[in-house]
């Protein structure tokens, strides 16, 4: 029996990296995947992948930044499988560089937090009146050890600390209703994202703070360590589990 058997999750950013990895065993566990992001094609290939291993998927080109689309998100999956019990805010963008506080651009400040802040408020505001109607829902708000340490650009930074606050909040405000918010906040993860940074666009001297303030011993985590993880809080598992940021770095930032 898998663990998430009957359950309907909505996973943003699930075109590679954690998103998919998160999709593909969600899908292993169970549950109908819808996915999402903003490009068609490799969000196909995964969906491929899903169905090929026998699961049960949708397929939704969704900018999260945008509010219409993701009412057409939310929309669709409740045509399609009827209600959403679990949704994963994977979807995240970093800014160019680790532009420090004395050096961030206003075009980063509001390409970041369009997406990592503004998107994750979106789709949780969105999935919770679904949520609200059966009185029971798990969200999940893939986050960054950034948001708790200040280990990035000063944009990153303060667009993941602003999803630790509203994992809060909205833990607090549905706690006792059967609706559940956690947050999972990882080193750098080895993803397509984190892989195509630019190393000569980093600011050295941000880059030297933060290594001084991290144990380069520890291993980076892959998308498959996370996605475990995002299943505990997505499970039944953890249904006593709610307002909590848990880190997940091998022990990097201790």
């Amino acid at each position: 029996m898998g663990r998430l058997d009957g359950k309907v999750a909505i996973i943003t950013g699930s075109n590679s990296g954690v998103g998919a990895a998160t999709a593909e065993l969600f899908a292993k566990e169970g549950a109908k995947v819808v996915i999402s992001a903003r490009r068609q094609g490799p969000l196909d290939e995964v969906a491929e992948k899903i169905r090929a291993n026998g699961g049960e998927v949708l397929a939704v080109p969704t900018d999260v930044s945008k509010v219409e689309d993701v009412e057409n998100l939310v929309a669709k999956t409740v045509e399609t499988f009827g209600k959403i019990d679990i949704l994963v805010n994977n979807a995240g963008v970093l800014e160019s560089g680790l532009k420090p506080v004395d050096q961030f651009l206003e075009e980063d400040l509001d390409y970041v937090f369009s997406i990592n802040t503004k998107g994750t408020m979106y789709c949780t505001r969105a999935v919770v009146k679904e949520m609200e109607k059966v009185g029971f829902g798990s969200i999940v708000n893939l986050d960054s050890i950034a948001g708790l340490f200040g280990c990035g650009g000063a944009s990153y930074v303060t667009s993941k600390a602003a999803v630790i606050g509203f994992t809060k909040h909205t833990a607090l405000r549905y706690a006792g209703t059967g609706i559940r918010c956690n947050s999972v906040c990882p080193s750098t993860i080895v993803t397509p994202m984190t892989k195509n940074a630019n190393p000569a666009d980093l600011d050295k001297n941000m880059f030297g703070q933060m290594m001084s303030h991290l144990d380069l011993k520890a291993q980076p985590c892959m998308p498959e360590d996370v996605a475990n993880i995002l299943l505990f809080l997505a499970s039944d598992e953890s249904r006593a589990i709610t307002g909590q940021v848990i880190v997940s770095d091998f022990g990097s930032s201790l």
